[in-house]
């Protein structure tokens, strides 16, 4: 039989969903989760605006890209980013919001404030809203992963405490053939855990452990969840960061735009990413014995990816 990522509901006891979540994440490095509890109507309003902007004539969109910012806040042009080691450049074009700071705090200098695009009504008020619901649920979903590896539920609350997580609103444009490069190529997230609204349009598929591709394609509604890099990292690989890509449409779809939504879960910039103990025993040596910042992690990857030089 053909492996399959699992479908997890939140609603489950605590223990049975930290159980089931935590071997997934152990097998696939991902997980599909349903009863998320973020509001229907709330995520349908986000796509509206989402496809109001990138509708928007080049010109315009462009005058919301931050040169040097790394795609941090603001837009970020079509062909912009390409995975560690491809020859080609993604064929997409998004948007980041991230966690405003108030002034003097002192993250501030690694965690811009947004931009907002003054071309859509409501866009800000819309994404506020989102990405405090999807900092709300990603929490839950760590303390899960906490109950897993034996710590305590609260263990990961201090370490995301005003932490560089993201939503990015995504856009793939209809693909043209023949097409150079592919919607998303292989490549593997940097943050600590994914949460991804969208994936019910066919074309996400995750690297299994003998090669093959598997698609991903949640229920409408729910979220594909995956292990990054940073969360592999502090679990000395124990919760794998899965190689995962977005494919081209087959040809009956190639004219149809695909929109996706993914919130990249951090740490906060200053926390120190240092093995857990509990991950390391005689068979499984620490593969990471030097520390690092979660903020020189992330500019570390970022180089790689072309964001920032």
């Amino acid at each position: 039989m053909t492996a399959a990522v699992p479908t997890i509901s939140m609603s489950l006891p605590a223990d049975q969903f930290a159980k089931d979540f935590g071997a997934s994440f152990e097998r696939f490095g991902f997980a599909m989760i349903t009863d998320h509890g973020i509001d229907p109507a709330l995520i349908d309003e986000a796509w509206d605006k989402a496809k109001a902007f990138f509708a928007l004539p080049e010109e315009t969109k462009r005058a919301y890209h931050i040169a040097g910012g790394g795609g941090a806040r603001g837009y970020t042009p079509f062909g912009t980013e390409i995975a560690k080691g491809a020859k080609e450049v993604d064929l997409k074009e998004f948007w980041h919001v991230g966690r405003d700071l108030p002034a003097g705090h002192r993250l501030a200098a690694q965690q811009p404030n947004n931009v907002w695009p003054a071309e859509v009504e409501g866009f800000r008020t819309a994404y506020d809203k989102l990405f405090a619901e999807f900092d709300r649920v990603g929490g839950r979903l760590l303390s899960g992963i906490a109950r897993y590896l034996g710590l305590a539920p609260d263990f990961f609350d201090d370490t995301i405490a005003d932490g560089n997580s993201v939503m990015r609103l995504l856009h793939y444009p209809p693909v043209e053939a023949p097409a150079k490069g592919i919607r998303a190529e292989a490549h593997e997230d940097i943050n600590t855990i994914t949460l991804l609204l969208g994936a019910e349009e066919a074309g996400l598929e995750i690297l299994d452990k003998d090669g093959s591709w598997l698609p991903v394609s949640p229920p409408p509604g729910a979220m594909a969840v995956n292990v990054g890099d940073m969360l592999q990292r502090l679990t000395n690989n124990k919760l794998p960061s899965t190689t995962h890509r977005v494919r081209n449409p087959d040809a009956g779809r190639a004219s149809v735009a695909r929109y996706s939504m993914p919130f990249f879960l951090h740490f906060r910039s200053d926390y120190p990413i240092k093995t857990l103990e509990s991950c390391v025993d005689a068979s499984h040596p620490n593969l990471y014995p030097d520390p690092i910042t979660a903020d020189e992690y992330l500019q570390e990857r970022l180089r790689e990816i072309g964001l920032k030089k």
